[in-house]
C-alpha cells in the first residue's frame, strides 16, 4: 500500500516527508490507519542517534487510528475498531511468561531494531529498504502495521485524534506515579520536568490524591500550566535552587517520592538529594547511551530507593482506557498539553518541542 511517511535519513534530521510503501499485513499483523501520531522525546532522541539505531527510519510510537485489516491469526481487534498504538513486548521470554512484560528480554531489538520480529522490512521508498516497527509500529505515516501486544482498543466516543499520547508520553507519566511509584493519599511527591511526562504526572498525582505536588522546569508557562493541573508548589530553577527549596517546603526530610523527567544527568544527580529517608525515586527521563551520574553511596544506604521506570509500569490494554475514562469525567485533562500540526509540518514540530513552547505536538494525518 503506497502513503507518505516522514523519514530521518541522516543524524540529526531534518524528517523528509516522502512517498513510500507498506507491506500488506502478516499472519500476526494489523493494519492502522493512522489518524494522528504524538510526536516523543525518544522520536527526536532515535533522529539525533543519541541512541544508535539503523537509518534511514520511519519513527511514530504514538500512534491512534482505525484498523484496516488484520492478518489471519488476529483476534484481539477488527477492521472499523479504534486503536491506540504503543510499545511491543515479545511474550515468550521468561520476564513476560512471569507477567513482567516491562522487562521484555527483547524490547530493545523489538522496539528499537528497525525490522519486525521475523526480520523483514515493510516500508520501502521505491526499491530502497527504510527502517520499520519503530515500537513496532512507525506511525509517523498515513498507514502502520502494528501487532496485538502493542494494539489497544479504545472507546470510540472519544476523539481519536487526540489519544496517540497515551501510547507513551502520557502513559509514561501518569503510569510512573500511579502504578511505579503508587502513593498512597496524603502523600509528597517532587516531579523534576514540567514537559508532557511531567505534567502527566502531575495530573496522574492528582488523581492519586497527593496533598504536596512539587514541580520543577526552567519554563514558567510550564509551571503555570502545572499549577492549573493541580501542583500544590512550582519552583523555578532558574530563579531558585530547587533541591534547597524542597527541602524547605518538605520541613527537612525530602519528599516521599521523586520522578525525574528531563533526561538531564545534572538534573537527576540533584534531584536525588530530596528523596526522604526511606522514600523512593524513579527515573524516566532518557539521556544519550553511555550517561553515568555520581551518587553518595551512604544518602542511598539510608533505606532511600531509586528505580528506572518503562512506559509508566502500564499493562496498556487496562491502563490506557483507564486514563479515557478518567479524561471523559474531567479528572484526567490531558488535551490541554496538545497542539496540532499535519506531516508536513513535523519539523516545525519538532523545533516547537524542543524549545518548549508546545508540549506535546500531534501529527494529524486525516
Amino acid at each position: 500500500m503506497q502513503t507518505k511517511a516522514a523519514v530521518v535519513r541522516a543524524k540529526g534530521g531534518p524528517f523528509t516527508v516522502e512517498e513510500v510503501v507498506i507491506a500488506e499485513p502478516a499472519a500476526d499483523q494489523i493494519l492502522v490507519k493512522i489518524v494522528a501520531v504524538g510526536m516523543c522525546h525518544t522520536d527526536l532522541t532515535i533522529r539525533d542517534q543519541n541512541l544508535p539505531t539503523m537509518l534511514p527510519m520511519v519513527l511514530g510510537h504514538e500512534g491512534s487510528g482505525i484498523v484496516e485489516k488484520v492478518g489471519a491469526n488476529v483476534t484481539k481487534v477488527e477492521p472499523g475498531d479504534h486503536v491506540v498504538l504503543t510499545f511491543h513486548t515479545c511474550g515468550h521470554c521468561t520476564n513476560c511468561l512471569s507477567g513482567n512484560h516491562l522487562s521484555c528480554e527483547n524490547a530493545f531489538g523489538l522496539n528499537f531494531g528497525g525490522r519486525t520480529h521475523s526480520g523483514d522490512c515493510t516500508i520501502h521508498a521505491g526499491d530502497e529498504p527504510l527502517g520499520c516497527s519503530f515500537f513496532g509500529q512507525s506511525s509517523f505515516a498515513g498507514y502502520a502495521l502494528s501487532y496485538e501486544r502493542n494494539t489497544v482498543a479504545v472507546d470510540k466516543s472519544v476523539p481519536l485524534e487526540l489519544l496517540g499520547p497515551l501510547g507513551c508520553g502520557v502513559q509514561t507519566g501518569a503510569g510512573s506515579v500511579l502504578n511505579a511509584l503508587n502513593p498512597p493519599a496524603g502523600s509528597d511527591i517532587v516531579i523534576f520536568g514540567a514537559g508532557a511526562v511531567g505534567l502527566s504526572a502531575v495530573m496522574g498525582a492528582v488523581i492519586a490524591n497527593c496533598t504536596t505536588i512539587i514541580v520543577i522546569d526552567i519554563k514558567q508557562n510550564r509551571l503555570d500550566l502545572a499549577t492549573e493541573l493541580g501542583a500544590t508548589h512550582v519552583i523555578n530553577a532558574e530563579q531558585t535552587n530547587p533541591v534547597e527549596a524542597v527541602m524547605e517546603l518538605t520541613g527537612g526530610r525530602g519528599a516521599s517520592y521523586m520522578l525525574e523527567t528531563t533526561g538531564n544527568a545534572k538534573v537527576l544527580e540533584g534531584a536525588i538529594y530530596t528523596i526522604a529517608m526511606g522514600g523512593e525515586g524513579g527515573i524516566v527521563g532518557a539521556p544519550a547511551m553511555g550517561t553515568t551520574i555520581n551518587v553518595d553511596v551512604n544518602f542511598m544506604l539510608f533505606n532511600r530507593h531509586l528505580r528506572g521506570i518503562i512506559e509508566g509500569d502500564s499493562n496498556s490494554d487496562i491502563f490506557i482506557p483507564r486514563l479515557i475514562e478518567l479524561y471523559k469525567q474531567g479528572k484526567f485533562p490531558f488535551d490541554k498539553l496538545i497542539k496540532f500540526y499535519t506531516l508536513d509540518e513535523i519539523n516545525q514540530a519538532a523545533e516547537d518541542s524542543e524549545n518548549g513552547s508546545t508540549l506535546k505536538p500531534v501529527l494529524k494525518l486525516i
